[in-house]
């Protein structure tokens, strides 16, 4: 413990005399380098265009033509049919019916055009030059670099010196 106390004791003592000061200097540059960089920028932007697509007049002609045809086909069916028959002969004329109509339908059914927006999104590249400098000093055999926007005449340093 008193080897720690002496020690700590000696430490203050010592630096109790030391002397610090600091100043600036201007060392002059020997050399500034241009540096680019490219910088690549993806803007999105959309594009849209209008465009013509085939659709039916309605929706619906098949289901239309079928249920008329299925009445259609039952009446003829129940008219032809006679005595316990009559309901086989309703029945058939219906589905038969059914199936006709809803195919005529469908075949009479005219495409129409309706115009639809489309829209994609693409990307404008955009190449972007930087350039910086590096500059060149040299302090006490050190080579110092510092970067800037501009070529630099001079390198402010700060020098501290303690004893």
């Amino acid at each position: 413990m008193k080897k720690f106390a002496l020690m700590v004791m000696m430490i203050f003592a010592v630096s109790s005399f030391a002397e610090i000061f600091s100043y600036t200097e201007y060392l002059p540059v020997y050399k500034s380098e241009k540096i680019y960089r490219i910088i690549t920028k993806r803007v999105p932007y959309q594009e849209c265009w209008e465009e013509e697509v085939p659709v039916s007049e309605s929706g619906n002609e098949g289901t239309v033509g079928a249920l008329i045809g299925g009445v259609a086909g039952g009446i003829l069916g129940h008219q032809i049919g006679k005595g316990s028959g009559k309901t086989a002969a309703t029945i058939g004329g219906a589905i038969v019916g059914t199936i006709v109509g809803k195919s005529l339908a469908e075949r009479q059914a005219r495409p129409g055009y309706q115009i639809v927006k489309r829209c994609r999104t693409r990307y404008q590249e955009s190449k972007e030059r930087i350039i910086e400098y590096k500059n060149y000093a040299t302090f006490n055999g050190q080579e110092i670099v510092k970067y800037s926007s501009t070529p630099l005449k001079e390198i402010k340093v700060r020098v501290t010196i303690e004893y």
